[in-house]
């Protein structure tokens, strides 16, 4: 079952497999999922609106966002372990992201200093220097990289008009201490293939990673194209990350 847009500008906290216990912060509209993406496995369905610039008229505007986090950050009985920009499509879409991010790095200094601030990105906009100098900002920067060629890439993420794999790549490779994060999924669309995992391999050893995670299907997905692969596999490309001096988690 795939699950249902984030009505609001927060969310949870909600328990992550990965963060802890995690506070949403959702920049997008609560209507729509914006995406420069339409992945063949999003657990929110297909993207409702594929592109790089969304309507500002639709888009929380700054104060908005940071009152929201302000009134759950007083509100919540434990401080939450991140406080994670995430939601309904990419966060770094919004034109306003950099200021967001210097807002919410105050409130959380002022109400929750013992929280971190983290953001899970599809990494499309990460070629912009100004997006990118934002993200260098925060605390963790887990950024999205599934596809090893630009026609696995095509294939499996299906990109908008302007978005670029070599750029992709390029940009994370200026991004440091980042964590990538990858689905792998079988199927006649799928990406687990060996020679395309070898191909994700070496473009991550451009990219030197502090962390990789890998993980398969486990919620609902749009496309019947894909299928889980068994944790067996997973801890085979684990390996192969190992031997390429990559550290690697799976779940």
């Amino acid at each position: 079952m795939l699950l249902e847009l984030q009505g609001g500008i927060i969310y949870g906290p909600v328990h992550s497999r990965r963060l802890g216990l995690s506070l949403g912060v959702n920049v997008l509209p609560s209507h729509v999922k914006y995406c420069a993406l339409d992945c063949l496995y999003c657990q929110y369905g297909w993207t409702g609106a594929h592109g790089l610039e969304p309507a500002p008229a639709e888009l929380p505007p700054v104060e908005k966002i940071l009152d929201a986090l302000k009134n759950a950050l007083l509100r919540v009985h434990a401080h939450p372990a991140y406080v994670t920009f995430s939601g309904n499509g990419e966060p770094t879409l919004h034109p306003d992201f950099p200021e967001i991010v210097e807002g919410v790095r105050e409130l959380r200094d002022r109400h929750s200093p013992g929280s971190r601030v983290a953001v899970l990105s599809n990494s499309t906009t990460v070629s912009d220097e100004r997006v990118r100098g934002a993200l260098a900002r925060l605390d963790l920067r887990v950024m999205k990289l599934d596809a090893g060629t630009e026609e696995t890439f095509i294939r499996f993420n299906r990109p908008c008009a302007g978005v670029s794999y070599a750029n992709v790549v390029d940009g994370l490779a200026k991004l440091a201490d980042v964590t990538i994060q990858a689905l792998f999924a079988g199927g006649a669309a799928g990406n687990a293939a060996p020679d395309h995992v070898d191909a994700w391999v070496e473009t991550l050893r451009r990219i030197a990673p502090a962390m990789v995670q890998i993980y398969s299907l486990d919620r609902g997905y749009p496309s019947r194209e894909i299928e889980q692969i068994p944790q067996r596999d997973l801890v085979a490309i684990a390996r192969k990350l190992d031997a390429a001096g990559l550290r690697a988690s799976v779940y």
